[in-house]
């Protein structure tokens, strides 16, 4: 009954979850090619990867509730509404959007990759230290003396950054200090 009622609704949504298939694999081989090419780390890759994945899930509801009949004066309504929250929730936490963002530029166009040895010059605080990892919401940064310093994203992308030394990790590790 179910299927008889709905034929022409189910072979458009297997039709639309196929392409978003391909896109989605097609769009993470690209993601993928990019970050290696780029001297990436994996736990990146796969971040922008579920980036993507998210987004893509979400284009496939809307799809959906399309092919199944929702009028668009209905969901300009639960659209309108949702982002009222949502807009209403980030304002609150703008800056965790923001270093989330600020994460997805950093992934395509930083210029410093893990392990190298950058100078931030900030005038409150500058800071010389090793790249030790790029995560979601900040850099983790290793000084010379050992202390771990997290450098938000956002403010990254807004301070003027030397690079000191490329691939400064291997040295730092090899210079017979051994930290626990």
């Amino acid at each position: 009954m179910f299927f008889e009622a709905y034929q022409s609704e189910l072979i458009i949504t297997g039709i639309v979850l196929v392409v978003l298939l391909v896109v989605r694999f097609a769009s993470h081989a690209l993601v993928k090619k990019i970050g290696r090419s780029s001297g990436i780390n994996d736990a990146r890759i796969h971040l922008i990867c579920r980036y993507i994945t998210v987004t893509l899930f979400l284009i496939a509801l809307i799809i959906e509730s399309f092919v199944f009949g929702a009028q668009l004066k209905d969901m300009t309504f639960i659209v309108s509404s949702v982002f009222t929250v949502i807009g209403i929730a980030l304002f609150a936490i703008w800056s965790i959007l923001s270093n989330v963002t600020s994460g997805i530029i950093m992934f395509f166009s930083f210029p410093y990759k893990v392990g190298d040895k950058v100078k931030i010059h900030d005038k409150d605080f500058p800071i010389e230290a090793v790249i030790e990892d790029i995560r979601a919401f900040q850099l983790h940064l290793r000084c010379d003396n050992g202390d771990l310093v997290t450098y938000p994203n956002n403010l990254i992308l807004q301070k003027a950054v030397t690079l000191v030394e490329k691939d400064a990790i291997d040295s730092f590790m090899d210079d017979g200090s051994d930290t626990v």
